[in-house]
């Protein structure tokens, strides 16, 4: 993996040592619990990216919406983490535990983010992951890209690789529509940086534009900043669902070969009627398959392939501005919210009587809720 930036080694720095304020999300009944993963890696040039989803077309919320993976608890014990890594292996294939990942890559975990409110009445906590070659305890900025030294998970004299060559193709969109990634510094920035996107910069028509817009509404009883952020798609490989395959029952496979098989003379199945059946040493290459595209690059039909920008906007882009506000140390260029998450909020909801243990599919808050609350 390349050489973390002096600026990006900094951002990993501060995430790993952020303290959230304390948190309502224990106070949650368990309908009323979620989790979100911010994965993030270092691509070739050493900036940081994160990894982000469009969400399936056939889901009853945020359908088709740019997302973090993640998704609601099972249980009342699953720590957000374990909620986050549940919910990143079921939609994108992130393996639960590093020693499921292929060395030397590993997952390390660096903060929890205060809880955010969904307007749904989840209370979604985003964690913040590093997905990183180095062993524990080791510099990041120090992690040379070319061959270093062996781990336990790593053979001598490897190079060790690319995470945007080797794992991230590596993902399977198996719940959502696409699996994609973006510089995490832009999300304080309202033009596209060229430098951080590298040759996806170079592919984009107009980097200077398009990339940000804001607008201020009303939303809890005070003003906020709605952020759009439009990821190009030009550059970089997105990854799409891999084509199911159909399934017949063992029984119908069996008979329909013994019936392919009886309808064959033995020249047509290439060996003569003293040839023995073929084995691994004899058995003829099997052809190459007919598609010559990779699972993320193919083409599909859920009207994903045919967008050039992914927007990100709503609490997802909420919560990566406020994410790269704390790892970066910086203000972003465009106006914004000062504060973090929405725990006072939240509280004075469950006061009220709101975000209860019972949910229903067509809960959400409205004006009159968030009047009442902000009133206590």
């Amino acid at each position: 993996m390349a050489t973390l930036t002096p600026l990006s080694a900094q951002a990993i720095a501060r995430l790993r040592s952020y303290v959230p304020p304390p948190t309502q999300y224990t106070n949650l009944p368990l309908t009323r619990r979620a989790a979100v993963l911010l994965l993030l890696f270092a691509d070739k040039a050493g900036h940081l990216k994160v990894v982000l989803t469009i969400r399936a077309s056939t889901l009853s919320s945020y359908a088709g919406q740019a997302a973090l993976p993640g998704g609601k608890a099972d249980v009342l014990t699953e720590t957000p983490l374990q909620t986050a890594r549940r919910e990143a292996f079921e939609e994108i294939g992130l393996p639960l535990s590093n020693n499921k990942l292929p060395p030397p890559f590993r997952v390390e975990h660096l903060c929890q983010l205060p809880t955010y409110l969904a307007r749904t009445e989840l209370g979604v906590r985003p964690c913040v992951a590093f997905l990183t070659t180095s062993p524990p305890g080791a510099s990041d900025s120090a992690a040379p890209s070319s061959p270093s030294a062996p781990t336990d998970r790593q053979p001598t004299g490897s190079a060790v690789p690319a995470v945007e060559d080797s794992l991230i193709p590596r993902l399977d969109a198996k719940e959502v529509a696409a699996v994609f990634t973006a510089p995490f510094h832009n999300f304080l920035r309202s033009k596209l940086d060229e430098q951080l996107w590298g040759d996806v910069g170079s592919a984009v028509d107009d980097v200077s534009s398009g990339w940000y817009q804001g607008s201020w509404s009303d939303w809890q009883e005070s003003r906020w900043r709605m952020h759009n952020f439009y990821v190009p798609v030009a550059g970089q490989s997105v990854i799409r669902p891999r084509p199911k395959k159909k399934k017949r029952a063992p029984e119908a496979i069996e008979d329909a070969g013994q019936k392919r098989r009886a309808a064959r003379p033995e020249k047509e199945l290439g060996r003569g009627p003293d040839q023995p059946l073929p084995t691994a040493s004899n058995k003829p290459a099997r052809p190459a398959p007919s598609h010559t595209l990779p699972y993320r690059d193919r083409p599909s039909d859920d009207g994903v392939s045919a967008v050039t920008r992914f927007r990100v906007f709503g609490m997802t882009a909420r919560i990566l501005v406020d994410a790269a506000r704390i790892a970066f140390g910086e203000q972003p260029d465009f106006e914004h919210n000062a504060h973090f998450g929405d725990e006072e909020m939240i509280e004075r909801l469950m006061r009220i009587g709101r975000l209860s243990l019972k949910a229903k599919p067509d809960d959400e808050l409205t004006r009159e809720d968030l009047k009442a609350a902000a009133k206590i």
